[in-house]
């Protein structure tokens, strides 16, 4: 199986409602995201011209469209946070989740959109959501793909 990785990174604020630890109150994360397309082959030989699995420049800008621009310096609160901290108004910049947004509930919702939003020949094959520069969610597709 050949597969291709683009890196994103963006800066988001979250808190995560029914958590008793410090992610309870708003903080801060720069995240990295690594998106992986995939296709199987069934042979050794080389990919016909372009030769690409998939364009990273395609890539970048179908990611950059449907996610980083989307959550690149927003506050990701949930309906229920918001119901709890009736003080917190609406900002220019609040985007309301309907899950509490942990890094595996956000990782889910990114792969929702691009697994709708792809082109037919880009495969979606595995999603890494680093938090930290430590700690990360990942979701690994079951399907696999041939051209």
């Amino acid at each position: 199986m050949l597969s291709v990785t683009k890196i994103f990174h963006f800066e988001m604020a979250h808190a995560i409602h029914g958590y008793y630890g410090a992610c309870k109150n708003i903080h801060g994360h720069s995240y990295e995201l690594r998106v992986t397309v995939s296709s199987v082959y069934n042979n050794d030989d080389y990919i016909p011209a372009p030769g690409f699995v998939a364009d990273f420049k395609e890539i970048k800008n179908i990611v950059t469209a449907l996610v980083i621009d989307k959550l690149d310096h927003h506050l990701l609160l949930s309906k229920k946070f918001l119901e709890a901290n009736s003080t917190i108004t609406a900002a220019n910049n609040l985007l309301v989740f309907e899950a509490e947004p942990s890094a595996e509930n956000l990782l889910l919702y990114i792969k929702g959109i691009l697994q709708e939003q792809l082109p037919e020949h880009i495969h979606l094959s595995r999603l890494k959501l680093f938090e930290t520069k430590d700690s990360y969610a990942e979701w690994v597709s079951n399907n696999l793909f041939v051209y």
